[in-house]
């Protein structure tokens, strides 16, 4: 599907693009007004909630809702190019801005949560990030098709999580196990991209070959960029064929119907 249809990988790119224009401005916006570093800093040292949390909280919905509107209009391309269509980015955009409520919506629900769970990682330790690793498991599993829902049905965040959380109910969770066989794969090639870079940098500057090493690590960087697109549009890929099939109960036309029905195991009765 990624080879008959290219351009899924520009959404990714373009998400790229925004939340690192907007982690740069927080940055340069916060280093600009020493007043808010200093009482940050004392917030930090005497554990207390200040404006480190505001922060905390303002940088997480924004880059939420960053992602999950890119997201949005990835996932409903994926489930148009799964539908026979052939979405363009300009169309995927255009969808992403009509469900612009329950983006933002579900943002400031993703970012409370998100807090909630650095603040307990912190303030309890090692208990503390338990509770965040289990908690934050949970929640993965319980809004992995919310995307999804919001971009085919355009419900509400609230609704799309309820949903969500009813439609994997359904089965024991196995569907889950294929998005984290992208990331693991995606994240050892990259791995092997990236010691490969800056090996062959370091070995070849020693060498006494700074211009092959430097073209080498400017490659792995790309490369590197590219399996990041490549791994955001498999899962986007993957998360449309897996909501596909729990509301229509039959695998799309373009996967193998073994292949899907695989992922999901039923509870027994």
């Amino acid at each position: 599907m990624l080879r008959s249809d290219n351009a899924l990988l520009v959404l990714p790119a373009l998400s790229g693009l925004a939340t690192t224009a907007l982690s740069v401005s927080f940055a340069a916006l916060a280093m600009s007004d020493g007043i808010t570093l200093s009482a940050i800093h004392e917030s930090r040292s005497l554990n207390v909630l200040g404006p480190l949390d505001a922060w905390a909280f303002c940088w997480y919905v924004v880059q939420y809702f960053v992602v999950i509107f890119f997201n949005t209009a990835l996932v409903g391309a994926a489930i148009a190019l799964l539908e026979g269509g052939r979405p363009t980015v300009g169309v995927a955009l255009k969808l992403a801005f009509s469900r612009i409520g329950p983006v933002l919506g579900y943002a400031v629900i993703a970012g409370t949560i998100g807090v909630v769970l650095q603040a307990l990682a912190e303030r309890l330790g090692l208990l503390g990030r338990l509770i965040e690793a289990t908690l934050g498991l949970a929640w993965t599993a319980a809004t992995f098709l919310v995307v999804p829902i919001l971009a085919a049905e355009g419900i509400g965040p609230w609704r799309a999580i309820e949903r969500s959380t009813a439609l994997l109910r359904k089965t024991w969770g196995e569907n889950l196990i294929g998005n984290v066989g992208i990331s693991l794969v995606a994240s050892m090639i990259s791995g092997t991209v990236g010691l490969i870079g800056a090996g062959g940098f370091m070995l070849l500057f020693v060498l006494d070959h700074p211009m092959i090493g430097t073209a080498l690590l400017l490659a792995s960087i790309a490369t590197l960029l590219l399996i990041v697109l490549v791994a955001a549009a498999l899962s986007a890929i993957y998360a449309a064929a897996v909501y596909h099939y729990s509301v229509a109960g039959r695998p799309p036309t373009s996967f193998d119907g073994d292949l899907i029905r695989d992922a999901f195991t039923r509870k027994a009765t």
